[in-house]
């Protein structure tokens, strides 16, 4: 089937879902999770074609970190949806509203996107995740994955379609774009008038193309080179452990720290316990000269080490002698994502809050909290880095839109 016909599709899938009760909504979620749990044996076979397929074609061990599913993966991506049920329903929310002086009531309401792309890599649980968030929003949604995940995706998408229909909503709510030509990614991006929304979850090339060539709205999340700032009034043994845990917690995922900037003042008392820490965790650092006095397994970094989301056991460490400094370093290498200070001092910690242009700030807590599940907006489709309509973690209230709503009684104007 063509990726247009499967949007016409998902057009008259969205016309029913966006007039669905939430009840309706929420039993769909719970039979979605239930149907998984039950039928998670075929979707582990899916996805053992999928590691072994990986495997044999020498992707990384990050890369099939994200790709494998194992019961509790798939219990874990259950709950979501379940957790996801028990959130508001963002549909109807009156964002706003007034009585004007003519005497016209004015609401504005939150309605569903219709449609919603969702362009993603080698991760089987953003298909669970951003089906059941498109769908508790009021939207259909249509998902293409990777092919080097197509077995698990394809597993998934069946189990959770037979739930959607079983529950009484229109299984085309949720379509699985074919992952084994680049021409249906084109086609997505092309989809004009039938696709209200894409929105890319993955590397840095595959949202730079999916932004600079669709003709469909994208709402863009963004790639995540986080920042470490240990400033000069940090306890040490918190930054130590701050540290540790937004590098090492889990590597590959976007709020993983990729940077670390150290404060002059406090190196000679952080630096040694820190790299002795990355060296047992196996963690490569590369750093610059004033990091590698401390240590002779430290590697020079270049210019393209600061700039790189790493997503593996590496990270890039610079000493700066000021908070500017550490500012402008992030300015010039960040992604916008997520920066963290480390500090005792409230004035450093309100002065990097205010200059630093990321979707998230942390103040003495590490950057693996920028999540949408830590923040309590159940599964996340996204963080986005841009400053239009959305940023950070993008939970239910971002998967919709809003209309105006004018009530009179026979007023002319």
């Amino acid at each position: 089937m063509s990726v247009s016909e499967q949007a016409r599709r998902a057009r008259v899938a969205a016309e029913a879902l966006a007039v669905a009760t939430r009840t309706a909504k929420d039993a769909t979620l719970h039979a979605m999770a239930d149907a998984l749990v039950a039928r998670t044996p075929e979707i582990l076979t899916a996805n053992a074609a999928d590691l072994a397929a990986g495997r044999d074609a020498g992707l990384s061990a990050a890369v099939l970190d994200r790709l494998a599913l194992d019961e509790a993966r798939v219990a874990g991506i259950a709950d979501a949806l379940r957790q996801m049920a028990a959130l508001p329903d963002p549909v109807g929310e009156v964002v706003r509203g007034s009585t004007l002086p003519n005497g016209l009531e004015l609401r504005q309401i939150r309605v569903p996107f219709g449609v919603v792309g969702v362009i993603y890599e080698g991760r089987p649980n953003v298909t669970v995740d951003a089906a059941g968030i498109c769908l508790k929003a009021g939207n259909a949604a249509l998902l293409r994955g990777s092919s080097s995940a197509a077995h698990s995706n394809a597993a998934l998408v069946a189990v959770l379609r037979d739930a959607i229909g079983e529950a009484g909503l229109p299984m085309d709510a949720v379509q699985l774009v074919d992952a084994s030509t680049r021409d249906s990614v084109k086609e997505l991006m092309r989809a004009r008038g039938l696709v209200d929304v894409l929105i890319p979850r993955g590397g840095a090339s595959l949202i730079r193309t999916v932004v600079e060539e669709s003709t469909v709205p994208v709402i863009e999340t963004g790639v995540g080179n986080c920042h470490v700032y240990v400033d000069a009034a940090a306890d040490v043994s918190m930054a130590v452990a701050i540290t540790l845990n937004a590098k090492t917690q889990r590597l590959s995922t976007c709020n993983t720290a990729e940077s670390l900037l150290v404060h002059a003042d406090v190196a000679d008392a952080f630096l040694p316990a820190v790299l002795a820490a990355f060296a047992e965790a196996g963690v490569t650092v590369h750093g610059d000269a004033r990091v590698a006095a401390y240590s002779d397994a430290v590697l020079a970094a270049t210019d393209e080490d600061f700039g790189t989301e790493y997503l593996a056991a590496h990270i890039s460490v610079a000493v700066v002698d000021s908070l500017d400094a550490a500012v402008a370093h992030i300015r010039r290498y960040g992604s916008g994502h997520t920066e963290a200070i480390v500090t005792d001092s409230q004035s450093a910690a309100r002065e990097f809050v205010a200059r630093v242009d990321s979707a998230a700030v942390m103040v003495n807590a590490s950057t693996r909290f920028t999540d949408g599940g830590e923040f309590g907006f159940g599964a996340e489709i996204g963080i986005s880095t841009q400053k239009l309509h959305a940023r950070g973690p993008m939970g239910l209230p971002e998967l919709t839109s809003t209309k105006y709503v004018v009530t009179g009684t026979g007023h002319l104007r």
